[in-house]
């Protein structure tokens, strides 16, 4: 029987992206699911104004996939960048159902990635609408401090909902205390 990475790599495709080399973009459709092999990715948001807001960073073991593109067949709702040179595999994401539907494990196992999908954005909604910047900055220095070296400081900036200025007045503060 298969599982998640069974159905990977049986039926994925690897591809391999340079840094700043875009997976997807908001506003196209992509049907794919996509295992990150090694490297970070970001996803990002663009307003109407051109302005960018991170959404989240994605390493390596991590699935990541357009949920309203992959399953409804609309258009993503975010754009996906390699921060530095990523290797994926990408599955178009009806394999995995179409598995699923005759696969109680498979299908166990797809619906704890949703959850976990749906947990961390539960989880992020929290950090950003009850932490203050510098909670939230501390967070992410205690959870991802890989981050800090790929990373830019505007990117984390745009992730942590501040201005460049105010992190860098942040991490000034947080060195003193530590």
């Amino acid at each position: 029987m298969k599982n998640l990475q069974g159905i990977v790599k049986s039926n994925g495709k690897a591809v391999s992206f340079d840094k700043k080399q875009h997976v997807f973009r908001q506003g196209e459709l992509d049907e794919h699911l996509y295992f990150v092999s090694s490297g970070i990715l970001k996803a990002y948001y663009t307003s109407n104004d051109g302005k960018e807001n991170v959404k989240s960073f994605i390493a390596e073991q991590n699935f990541i996939t357009s949920l309203s593109s992959a399953v409804s067949k609309s258009q993503c709702t975010f754009s996906l960048v390699a921060v530095e040179q990523s290797k994926l595999v990408k599955v178009p994401i009806d394999i995995f159902f179409k598995e699923a539907s005759k696969n109680l494990i498979l299908a166990n196992e797809l619906n704890q990635l949703l959850l976990n999908l749906a947990m961390k954005k539960e989880r992020r909604e929290f950090e950003l609408l009850t932490l203050c910047a510098e909670e939230r900055c501390q967070l992410l220095l205690d959870e991802q401090p890989k981050l800090w070296q790929s990373v830019t400081q505007n990117e984390i900036a745009q992730y942590l909902g501040i201005t460049p200025v105010a992190l860098s007045r942040i991490k000034h503060r947080l060195t003193k205390v530590s």
